[in-house]
């Protein structure tokens, strides 16, 4: 038995892969203001206000919450979970049954997106 050789030629096979346009996103940039409260525990508070601010940092403000976009609140550099605590304008109120310990440093973060 021969083998029969076969002289059909096949095309090469047609891959059409799609041309995407190059799109382009423009981002704006948005102004952050970052303002700052430091304070320390005295141990038996479960309200500081802004008369407890430490010197040394400027002047510090509490901020109404409906006027900033973000808060962090740090008790000795952990950050709290917001069930912790009460931001009101010009005060912070601790809402857990125990308070910091003497000497903690509070810190609270507000940030104002434009």
């Amino acid at each position: 038995m021969r083998k029969r050789e076969s002289t059909i030629q096949y095309p090469p096979p047609f891959l059409n892969f799609p041309v995407i346009e190059k799109q382009e996103y423009y981002v704006s940039r948005k102004q952050v203001d970052t303002i700052e409260f430091y304070a320390l525990s005295d141990g038996f508070k479960r309200v500081y206000t802004e008369k407890d601010a430490l010197m040394g940092y400027g002047k510090q403000k509490i901020l109404d919450p409906r006027n900033v976009s973000f808060i962090n609140l740090f008790i000795n550099g952990i950050l709290q979970p917001k069930t912790c605590y009460l931001i009101e304008e010009g005060k912070i109120t601790f809402l857990t049954d125990d308070i910091p310990a003497k000497g903690a440093p509070i810190i609270l973060q507000m940030f104002k997106f434009y």
